[in-house]
């Protein structure tokens, strides 16, 4: 039986059998190399993290005041603790601070325990705020708070400001691939073998980590004592991780 060649056909339709098994074989032969190469270069790799840490200055004062009310009805504190809120927000919105946001209103009735027996003895009633402030005009905004209602300091916190942060991100993040890139030089050197390239890039984290909060503390309550704020230094920290083939 003769099988009729393909129009266009350069081969003879009888050997078109013998022909097909040729090509799938030199088809192999030239996939098989650069499988074997993807292959090595996947198992000759080394992964190395770097870390990169940045110290900045922080600028910003993040507090935490509030008002504190005790009464012998829950309406009477709430009320007052109410009135002398709104004037402390009033004060801080005066002074321009920034993020200013209620942080917490509580109610809460105050016990006392006679022979084992609990009974209310009274109410209290807390409205807390947080806000930002420069670091220079902290302390004396906190004593202007005070004498306009507020009566706990409940935290205070050092920041730098959006844009130092974000500078100092890059710096780390620059710092954390050049650590990560020393170290795999020093182990290439050390087994004799000669880097080729860089076959992946992670960037594990670029944070900052979060401020020390300092305690919670009664507010002045002489009008001479100043309250003494000294900001600090804050930590950007990077850490990023290369696979390097050799």
């Amino acid at each position: 039986m003769t099988r009729a060649a393909l129009p266009g056909s350069l081969f003879p339709s009888g050997n078109l059998w013998k022909i097909l098994p040729l090509a799938i074989l030199v088809c192999a032969t030239f996939a098989l190399p650069a499988f074997a190469q993807e292959k090595d270069k996947l198992w000759r790799t080394l992964s190395v993290s770097g870390r990169g840490v940045e110290t900045i200055p922080t600028t910003l004062a993040q507090v935490n005041l509030g008002v504190e009310i005790q009464g012998k009805t829950a309406q009477e504190v709430q009320q007052e603790a109410a009135q002398r809120s709104s004037a402390v927000v009033a004060f801080l919105k005066s002074k321009n601070v920034e993020k200013l946001q209620t942080t917490g209103i509580r109610l809460n009735p105050v016990y006392s325990y006679t022979n084992n027996v609990q009974r209310i003895t009274g109410y209290a009633a807390t409205n807390t705020v947080s806000f930002s402030i420069p670091v220079e005009q902290a302390g004396t905004l906190l004593d202007d708070a005070v004498k306009a209602g507020a009566t706990q300091i409940n935290g205070i916190s050092f920041v730098a400001n959006d844009e130092a942060i974000a500078a100092a991100q890059k710096q780390a993040l620059k710092e954390a691939t050049q650590d990560a890139r020393q170290q795999a030089d020093a182990v290439f050197s050390a087994l004799g073998f000669k880097s080729k390239e860089i076959v992946s890039i992670q960037v594990n984290n670029a944070n900052t980590p979060p401020p020390p909060m300092f305690l919670r503390a009664e507010a002045a309550k002489s009008a001479n004592a100043s309250t003494p704020i000294v900001g600090g230094e804050q930590q950007v920290e990077a850490s990023v991780t290369l696979q390097i083939s050799y």
